[in-house]
């Protein structure tokens, strides 16, 4: 942060800040989607489609948020997003108190729509501070999930009998004003203008996606995030079906969201020091690591270990992916680059978070587990073929 100007600095504050919101209230679903949907649908391997049905809203917001961010700039874009936010936690509340499902997964499409806004924070980062610094820039934008991590289930936790005989209409009463706080602050963002990133020729977009190292960092992050949230998503109906107390889902989600962001404090000077691909190898076999677990035990020790080490795994593959991706394409071609990244990353997400409840409802926790091994291994490698590709050109 030293080597930011007063402006990147309140700029980076901002973004790092509502991104904690965000998250807050994205979290705050995540722990609480899957076992509500399970109470509101007659059918239970439908238990997981509001989640799916958020990681959609992502997905299909991602490619009309970044059309819309190039015409009118970040900062109205973002404040969009969060007033998406704002409606879907209304939504949900009022789902809730209806007991009607397919609000509650209407809802839940547009806390997504919310996420899909908002995961543009990142490379607004970059733009705040120049490509230098990227790498330290998107991991303190994505720091600030950190926060999530208590704010979002403990939010969950307190507003569950706020409203008498109405469980957890309060909680996403005050999801909503996790929103409501954030639009304000956005308002105060100061940003350069997206034009003066548009200097320069930009190239066809299938020769930019037909580059090596592109096709890796969006085909690693899409990886790394869709296992991520499949098994998250999976996780608080695993561990009521194995007869632990629902009080255990909580601190389990919670450990997990520290094991997501807590290590973007340090993953920029990782990445600079050894390289995006080698980073984003090191989250696919932590990612692994949490398979591991999962298959060794279906006791508390073993969901907290193995989400912890699930959390960590996709902060590396992440946020080397995203740095990767920006180190492939010229200034004028990033808005395109981003927009076709988000599309893809969420996109296999919700894939993952649609097939989660299926999978665990029909064949159990191993299975659903066991899935996700062969993708690792194929990202993985990638990862490792495209660091000697990217040495071998270094060294010529």
């Amino acid at each position: 942060m030293n080597l930011m100007n007063t402006s990147s600095r309140g700029n980076i504050l901002i973004l790092a800040l509502s991104q904690a919101l965000m998250l807050s209230a994205i979290v705050l679903s995540m722990a609480l989607a899957a076992i509500i949907g399970s109470m509101l649908a007659t059918d239970k391997g439908l238990a997981t489609l509001p989640v799916a049905g958020m990681v959609i809203g992502t997905a299909v917001a991602s490619l009309p948020a970044a059309m819309l961010m190039r015409r009118v700039g970040r900062r109205p874009g973002f404040m969009i997003g969060a007033l998406l936010g704002i409606g879907g936690s209304l939504l949900c509340a009022l789902a809730l108190h209806q007991s009607d499902f397919a609000a509650f997964v209407i809802g839940n499409f547009l806390l997504g729509s919310y996420q899909g806004f908002a995961n543009y924070y990142r490379f607004a980062a970059v733009e705040a501070v120049g490509p230098g610094h990227a790498g330290k820039a998107i991991s303190l934008v994505v720091a600030g999930g950190v926060v999530a991590a208590f704010l979002g289930p403990q939010l969950g936790l307190w507003g569950r009998d706020w409203i008498g005989g109405q469980l957890f209409v309060g909680s996403y009463l005050a999801q909503g004003v996790l929103s409501l706080v954030a639009l304000v602050l956005l308002s105060r963002l100061r940003l350069p203008k997206i034009t003066a990133a548009r200097v320069g020729l930009a190239r066809p977009l299938r020769e930019i996606l037909g580059q090596p190292a592109l096709l890796v960092a969006v085909f690693g992050a899409a990886i790394g995030y869709a296992v991520m949230i499949m098994a998250m998503t999976a996780t608080p109906l695993a561990i009521l079906g194995c007869g632990l107390p629902g009080s255990s889902v909580t601190p389990v989600i919670q450990w997990h969201v520290v094991g997501m962001f807590a290590p973007s404090f340090f993953t920029g000077t990782l990445i600079t020091r050894y390289g995006a691909p080698r980073i984003m190898q090191a989250g696919f076999i932590l990612q692994l690591g949490h398979v591991v677990l999962a298959l060794s035990g279906v006791e508390f020790l073993n969901f907290l270990s193995a989400l912890i080490l699930l959390g960590v795994g996709w902060n590396f593959a992440f946020i080397g992916g995203t740095t990767l991706l920006t180190q492939a394409c010229l200034p004028a071609e990033r808005l395109k680059v981003q927009a076709v990244n988000e599309f893809t990353v969420f996109g296999f997400t919700a894939l993952a978070t649609l097939s989660a409840g299926w999978l665990y409802d029909r064949f159990g926790w191993a299975t659903l587990n066991l899935a996700v091994v062969p993708f690792l291994l194929a990202a993985l490698i990638a990862a490792i073929g495209i660091e000697r590709k990217l040495r071998r050109a270094a060294a010529a």
